[in-house]
């Protein structure tokens, strides 16, 4: 406990993850460890929930060929519900900037945005999406976050806008942009001019 609560152990904490092997530990195992970390009082902090989430998390997803188990999906979803900053910091913004298709990675996120992710996170995850240079890959993403109908900080939302009038030529056959722009005229109408 005290190695997760205290700034000064963090490098502790990466030698006890590695030691105990929690990047590649049974899945149901991954469970019942996340299950035990909800329950710590108190709350990790902030460096020690990265930690963890790169831990036990980051490989698992980035080398996913197909959905996610649902030991998996358990154990992403109870951490990101409590510890869903540096959750989204850590692997979210590392899915986003992964090259490639990720087709299984983009689902995964796009399920979180859509059933797990407070209205902070979700914008955290806009907010992400718009510091990297736009793919077809990240479009499910942006759709996902319109699909919450949360009203975006008008900074957010502006970025947004003007991210796609900038890339409309780039898209000019993309169906799912075309969905995207629809979506955002939409749900951000009362917002957007």
């Amino acid at each position: 406990l005290s190695l997760m609560s205290h700034p000064l152990c963090l490098p502790q904490l990466e030698g006890l993850c590695s030691f105990l092997q929690l990047s590649t530990c049974p899945e149901p195992c991954l469970v019942r460890f996340c299950s035990w970390l909800l329950a710590l009082s108190p709350d990790l902090s902030y460096t020690s929930a990265a930690i963890l989430a790169r831990q036990l998390f980051l490989r698992r997803v980035l080398s996913l060929t197909q959905p996610p188990s649902r030991h998996l999906m358990a154990a992403l979803t109870s951490f990101c519900s409590k510890y869903s900053h540096p959750f989204c910091r850590v692997l979210v913004a590392a899915v986003l900037q992964e090259p490639g298709e990720g087709a299984e990675q983009t689902k995964l996120v796009c399920e979180l945005v859509e059933e797990c992710l407070e209205p902070h996170a979700v914008q955290l995850v806009l907010s992400q999406v718009l510091e990297v240079p736009l793919s077809e890959k990240l479009l499910p993403v942006l759709q996902a976050v319109l699909g919450r109908q949360e009203v975006l900080p008008t900074e957010l939302l502006d970025l947004l806008v003007l991210t796609l009038c900038q890339q409309a030529p780039a898209f000019g056959s993309s169906l799912g942009f075309a969905k995207l722009v629809t979506a955002v005229l939409t749900v951000c109408q009362s917002q957007v001019s």
